[in-house]
């Protein structure tokens, strides 16, 4: 019986590849990402500035080309690699420790094992990531944007704030990071207990696991996008106006109605699937040939 390799085996190869596929994938995907998160920022009671996706890409590159679609991609692509890193190095150590016998993980113990990750990666690498990406994104829409850069925006939010400016709304990214990871995680693993049936040795296809992928991806954008709206406020230029994260929710709530709470959406959804399944991918894969190399009875 090979069982997974150990998470000190899986956390330098397997996940530097994840991190590579996750930094691809960024690059391909940041616009929808861009969107989304204007489109949360974007608040009815302002009066709204943009009015769907196209209208928000249309102004952007009207007024900044092109290269503003990916206003703030270098704060994710910098995080991708240590996200990755913590993301699955966490949860194949959890994981190896909640096998069965047989080498078997059930979809409840993947479950907490993803909620663990999440937990984890949200507290050292996602909450600063994505904080730095929002307060980028939103400064190019102010009348005098500020940020010249990565370096410069980081040196300034660092300056004004110190360094709790980079982790505004880490309750909101805890509680998102932790339900994202843990439903994908969950119905990744309900989906290759399932096609793998009683055999739990047998191989997966990599195109089922990319779909796989992007079923959990999905899974996670309509399971918890309306904590994605709460953090994406609580990390904005405007997040002064908001006392907590529950402060927060019930501002959108009284001011926006709940449809506000599934702003981004369809952005999100598209960039999500194609990111779980390319990770997922590249992860199963490396996990193969990792096995054969450290083989273990």
């Amino acid at each position: 019986m090979l069982y997974s390799i150990s998470w000190y085996g899986s956390c330098v190869p397997n996940n530097q590849s994840g991190g590579i596929a996750g930094g691809i994938e960024i690059c391909i995907t940041f616009p929808t990402e861009y969107v989304k998160t204007q489109l949360q920022l974007d608040e009815k009671a302002n009066p709204p500035k943009y009015r769907g996706i196209g209208d928000c890409v249309k102004q952007t590159v009207q007024s900044h080309g092109v290269k503003g679609l990916y206003r703030g991609l270098s704060s994710l692509l910098y995080g991708s690699i240590p996200k990755s890193a913590v993301r699955f190095g966490v949860f194949e150590f959890l994981s190896n420790q909640a096998r069965d016998e047989s080498g078997r993980l059930d979809s409840t113990r993947g479950l907490l094992c993803g909620l663990g990750a999440g937990v984890m990666e949200a507290m050292l690498v996602v909450c600063p990531m994505e904080t730095i990406k929002v307060k980028f994104i939103h400064d190019q829409t102010s009348a005098n944007p500020k940020y010249r850069g990565f370096y410069h925006g980081v040196r300034e939010i660092v300056r004004a704030q110190g360094l709790r400016g980079t982790y505004q709304g880490l309750t909101a990214t805890v509680l998102k990071q932790g339900s994202n990871q843990a439903i994908r995680f969950y119905v990744m693993t309900s989906l290759k207990n399932w096609y793998k049936g009683d055999d739990p040795n047998k191989s997966i296809n990599p195109v089922v696991t990319g779909a796989f992928g992007a079923i959990a991806g999905a899974a996670s954008v309509f399971g918890n996008t309306p904590l994605d709206v709460i953090k994406t406020r609580m990390q904005g230029l405007e997040a002064h106006k908001y006392k907590s994260t529950l402060d927060c929710a019930v501002k959108i709530l009284r001011h926006e109605g709940l449809a506000a709470f599934y702003k981004g959406t369809v952005p999100r959804l598209g960039r999500v699937c194609l990111d779980v399944a390319i990770v997922f991918i590249i992860y199963e894969e490396v996990v193969k040939v990792l096995n054969r190399v450290w083989k273990t009875e």
